[in-house]
């Protein structure tokens, strides 16, 4: 692919993304016509449309680039702590793309090797099917009783902290239905005003989580063992520890201690 437009590059080894170290102490991704390393031999470099209608570019490299004061390796999740936020969510496009095209080589419905036809779309020259970047939707909900709400801690937390109730959705659900039946599947409760508060791209490694404010309504908290090692309702002077600020389940517990009357939490929390 010929670059003739100074752009991004977003290298990957694994899910860790290449950095650079600026002189003034904050970090970026390299820019220029030409990346910082060559990709490997054969190793497709993909075009990525960003929603600002910026196109980067991407690819994966087959060894790690060892730190010097220039450069760097950080995972994915924690490049939000130094990257700027529209990089930190141009990351994520760019290794869903990655994700996608090794996850995309053979057909899955007559194995034949597919053929790139768009930046986003694959296509099997023998029986024609169409392959694009899947996104796994899931919901997450933040639970109110009175000046309480409820955190609980999934057993696949990588970590100590609480969150809040999040499942996938099931193919004929609405999104509305997916909040009921996985707070009752994982909690045992009944929930009401189920009320919609924003989606995030959650590359981790394709999904999109779409968060919710619900009520409480009735039950007591039974806990679905396999999924959740922890759960209770607690108020604001009471907080466990919580997810750091890239969630939307931070997002959503800032915005209810908002509705409060009282300002949300400083990072001692995250």
């Amino acid at each position: 692919m010929e670059i003739v437009q100074p752009t991004q590059w977003y290298i990957f080894f694994k899910d860790n993304v290449l950095i650079q170290k600026n002189a003034d102490g904050t970090c970026s991704i390299p820019d220029g016509i030409r990346p910082p390393f060559a990709p490997p031999h054969a190793q497709k470099v993909h075009r990525v449309l960003l929603p600002s209608g910026t196109y980067v570019h991407t690819f994966a490299i087959d060894y790690p680039i060892a730190e010097t004061e220039q450069w760097t390796m950080k995972g994915l999740r924690a490049s939000f702590d130094c990257l700027s936020l529209a990089d930190y969510r141009a990351a994520g496009k760019a290794y869903q793309i990655l994700f996608w095209d090794v996850h995309s080589r053979y057909c899955p419905v007559c194995g034949t090797p597919t053929e790139q036809q768009t930046d986003i779309m694959k296509k099997c020259p023998q029986c024609g099917y169409e392959l694009y970047p899947p996104i796994s939707t899931a919901i997450i909900v933040l639970i109110r009783r009175g000046e309480e709400i409820l955190l609980v801690h999934a057993r696949n937390f990588r970590g100590t902290f609480f969150g809040l109730v999040a499942g996938f959705l099931e193919a004929g659900e609405t999104l509305e239905q997916c909040v009921r039946r996985e707070v009752m599947e994982e909690t045992g409760l009944s929930i009401r005003n189920i009320t919609y508060f924003d989606s995030q791209p959650w590359p981790y490694p394709s999904g999109l989580m779409v968060g919710f404010f619900a009520d409480y309504e009735s039950g007591e908290i039974k806990l679905q063992d396999n999924e959740l090692s922890a759960g209770a309702f607690y108020r604001r002077d009471n907080l466990p520890e919580l997810p750091q600020k890239l969630s939307i389940a931070r997002r959503l517990i800032d915005t209810w201690l908002a509705t409060q009357g009282k300002e949300a939490l400083t990072d001692t929390f995250k």
